[in-house]
């Protein structure tokens, strides 16, 4: 899965992007208390565990 299909995803579940470091970006969710890091470019794969770590952080699993 590339980095740009995380992203939306997250987007599409009302997270917004509040600062990019680098390739680091971060999401915050306007309910959700915590905070997700995407990391790497846009046009990256990325690694099955680190994304099942961002699904997990933005309560997205199931």
């Amino acid at each position: 899965m590339r980095v740009r299909e995380v992203i939306r995803r997250l987007i599409d579940d009302s997270w917004l992007q509040v600062s990019q470091k680098g390739s680091h970006r971060q999401f915050k969710h306007p309910v959700k208390l915590s905070k997700v890091t995407v990391p790497c470019k846009l046009s990256d794969d990325i690694p099955i565990g680190t994304y099942k770590n961002i699904l997990r952080q933005a309560e997205l699993e199931g």
